[in-house]
């Protein structure tokens, strides 16, 4: 399959003509539209710093259902225990800033470049992307962000620097969508944590018929 390359136009190629690999794209912006559509269609970017904007849709895809995810024998202790507060969308930029920072320290590539962080700002400004924090004595030792379009949730990273802590912010989502009814978490690309917790591959074909259903809802807006 061919790579397309993207024009100032809003707009994209079927996320069906994605090669082998799950890219689709190459060029573009990150502006809020361009991001809001990508999603819509099953897209999403992830690049680093040192190339352009690369756009992808996998096949097959990771997604985690909220009454599917799984909590250890360890974990409920854990919470249990209260040893994190969760809060929602207090501290997005942060979030976001660690979710790149504890990447780096380890060691390991990241996509979320200040350009990624900037456009991410402005999408949780707008009321679309999300975060969740897990706090230990005032201070925040894990969390993850995310973008919601009606009743899907599109997971981008999660960070973690104290055991448990991002499980801990996971499960405090998790346990919000099923409250709101959520479909479905997209998880985008494969681990095996992920799949641990409870996640599963399903076929392009499934994932967007799950897609076109969940993004048919309203959007719950603003903070949660």
């Amino acid at each position: 399959m061919a790579v397309f390359q993207l024009t100032n136009a809003i707009a994209f190629p079927s996320p069906y003509l994605a090669d082998e690999d799950g890219l689709l794209a190459v060029g573009g912006d990150l502006s809020v539209e361009r991001l809001l559509l990508a999603y819509k269609m099953g897209i999403f970017p992830w690049y680093s710093e040192d190339s352009p904007i690369l756009w992808w849709s996998p096949d097959p895809r990771l997604i985690l259902i909220p009454s599917e995810f799984k909590v250890s024998r360890s974990l409920r202790t854990v919470i249990k225990k209260n040893i994190f507060v969760v809060t929602f969308d207090t501290a997005f930029d942060d979030v976001i800033t660690m979710c790149a920072k504890v990447r780096a320290s380890k060691g390991q590539s990241t996509w979320i470049t200040n350009e990624m962080i900037s456009a991410y700002n402005r999408l949780h400004k707008e009321g679309f992307a999300h975060s969740v924090e897990c706090w230990q004595d005032g201070q925040l030792v894990g969390g993850l962000y995310g973008v919601s379009i009606g009743k899907a949730f599109f997971g981008e990273s999660m960070f973690s620097i104290c055991s448990n802590s991002s499980k801990v912010a996971l499960h405090g989502l998790v346990e919000r969508l099923k409250q709101w009814s959520f479909d479905f978490i997209d998880c985008q690309t494969v681990t095996s944590h992920l799949i641990s917790l409870g996640a599963r591959l399903v076929s392009k074909e499934i994932f967007m018929d799950m897609l076109s259903h969940a993004i048919k809802h309203p959007t719950r807006f603003g903070k949660w």
